[in-house]
C-alpha cells in the first residue's frame, strides 16, 4: 500500500479511568521513519456516572453480561463526543481514528482457565459505534496481536518514543506517569531493536485513590497534599518488597497489581504508624518515585553509557511537583537531566494519545506497531483492527 499523509485522531483513556485525551496528529512518511506533527490536544473528563461504572467494572469480582455490554457501547459514545468536539473546535479534517479503549482487564502472563493456560486482555469502547457516530474509520484493539506472538501487549508507546526522541549523541528516557508508570530507554544512536521499555509500577493510581478516599479529591493537585506529609519509611520499605518490583523486563502492570486492594493495604499499614492522611499520601508518592528510580538504575542505566541522558516525563504525574522533586533527587546522581515532554513540544497529557494515532497509521499502512524488545513478542506484528464506515 502506498503510504500517504493523514490527519489522525488518537484517543487514550488510561488506567486512572478519569477521562479521555484526544490528540490530532498529522503523520507523513519519512525517509527512515514517519514524520509527526501534533496539531491539537484536548482532554475530556468522564461523566461522573460513567466513571463510577468503569471503576466498578474494573474492581468487580462478578458482574453481569448486560452491564459490560452497556458499558462497551456507552464508552464508544463518549469517545465519539470527544472526537467530534475536538474536530469542531480545531476545524480539522480527520482521516482516521486510533482508539486504545478503556482497559478493564489485562493479564500479561499465562494463567490456567477452563482447561488451557493463556494470557489475555480486554479494552472496551465499541469501535463500530465510534466509526459510525463520527463517520471516520477506526483502528482499535491494539494489544492482542502482540500477545498472540508471546508479547505482553504492552507497553505500546515505545514506537512513538523512538520515532520522536531517538538521538545520535544523547540517551533519552521517556517516562510516562499515568495510572501506571512506564518508561522507554533509548541509548544514543540506538536502533529500534535496542529500545528497553516496561512498566515500573504504580504511577498516579495509588495516589489518586488515597486523594479520593482521604480528602474527597480526584487527585492531589500539584502534589501539595503529599508535600505537607512525611514519608513513613518503614511502610515504604515493606511495600518495596512486592515481588513485582523484582521482576525482570518485559513486565506490565495495571489495577490487577496496584488497584484498590493494594491501595487499601498501603493505607492500613500507614494508619498503624500515623493517623495523618497527608503521611499516607506522601508515602504513596514516594513509592512511585522510588520504584521508577530503582527500575531505571537496575535495568536502564547500565545501557546508557557515558553520554548525557535526557529524562523526559509525560502524563499527569508531570504536573505533580512533589513527585517530580522526588524523582529529580533520585535520578540526578545517575546523570539524568529531568524535564517534561512539553519542553520538547509535546504536552504531558498528549503523548499516549499521539502514540495511538501513530499505531493507527502503522496499521492502516500494514506496518508493524510493536517493539518486541519492549513487549517480549517473538516478532514484529501489525497491531489493531479496522472498523470501516
Amino acid at each position: 500500500m502506498r503510504m500517504k499523509p493523514m490527519m489522525i485522531a488518537g484517543l487514550m483513556s488510561g488506567t486512572s479511568a478519569d477521562g479521555i485525551d484526544v490528540a490530532l496528529v498529522r503523520i507523513a512518511p519519512g525517509r527512515l521513519r514517519p514524520r509527526l506533527e501534533l496539531v491539537a490536544h484536548e482532554g475530556f473528563r468522564y461523566p461522573a456516572a460513567l466513571r463510577r461504572a468503569v471503576l466498578a467494572a474494573m474492581n468487580a469480582s462478578s458482574t453481569s453480561t448486560a452491564e459490560l455490554a452497556r458499558l462497551n457501547w456507552r464508552l464508544a459514545l463518549v469517545y465519539a463526543e470527544a472526537v467530534k468536539a475536538t474536530i469542531t473546535k480545531h476545524n480539522a479534517q480527520v482521516n482516521l481514528i486510533g482508539c486504545h479503549g478503556q482497559t478493564l482487564y489485562h493479564q500479561p502472563r499465562a494463567e490456567p482457565y477452563a482447561g488451557a493456560s493463556f494470557a489475555c486482555t480486554w479494552q472496551l469502547g465499541e469501535p463500530s459505534v465510534l466509526a459510525q457516530e463520527t463517520g471516520i474509520p477506526v483502528v482499535s484493539n491494539f494489544r492482542p496481536a502482540d500477545m498472540a506472538v508471546g508479547g505482553q501487549g504492552a507497553p505500546l508507546v515505545p514506537l512513538l518514543d523512538y520515532v520522536l526522541f531517538a538521538h545520535p549523541r544523547r540517551g533519552r528516557v521517556l517516562q510516562n506517569i499515568g495510572g501506571i508508570a512506564n518508561f522507554t530507554a533509548i541509548p544514543a544512536a540506538a536502533k529500534a531493536d535496542a529500545v528497553l521499555a516496561f512498566d515500573s509500577g504504580p504511577g498516579n493510581m495509588v495516589m489518586d485513590w488515597l486523594a479520593q478516599e482521604l480528602f474527597g479529591k480526584a487527585y492531589d493537585p500539584d502534589g501539595s497534599l503529599a508535600a505537607s506529609g512525611t514519608v513513613i519509611k518503614p511502610v515504604l520499605a515493606e511495600l518495596l518488597k512486592n515481588p513485582y518490583f523484582r521482576q525482570k523486563p518485559p513486565r506490565t502492570a495495571g489495577r490487577e497489581q496496584f488497584g484498590r486492594e493494594f491501595s487499601s493495604t498501603l493505607l492500613k499499614a500507614c494508619r498503624r504508624v500515623s493517623k495523618r492522611p497527608e503521611d499516607a499520601l506522601a508515602t504513596a508518592t514516594a513509592l512511585t518515585a522510588e520504584t521508577i528510580a530503582r527500575a531505571y538504575k537496575r535495568f536502564a542505566h547500565p545501557l546508557m553509557g557515558e553520554v548525557p541522558v535526557d529524562y523526559v516525563v509525560s502524563g499527569g504525574g508531570a504536573r505533580n511537583r512533589t513527585l517530580m522533586a522526588m524523582l529529580s533527587k533520585r535520578l540526578s546522581p545517575m546523570g539524568c537531566e529531568l524535564s517534561t515532554s512539553e519542553q520538547f513540544g509535546l504536552p504531558a497529557e498528549a503523548k499516549e494519545a499521539a502514540a495511538f494515532a501513530l499505531l493507527a497509521w502503522q496499521c492502516w499502512h500494514r506496518l508493524p506497531g510493536n517493539v518486541p524488545s519492549a513487549t517480549g513478542a517473538a516478532r514484529p506484528v501489525l497491531l489493531g483492527q479496522v472498523s470501516y464506515v
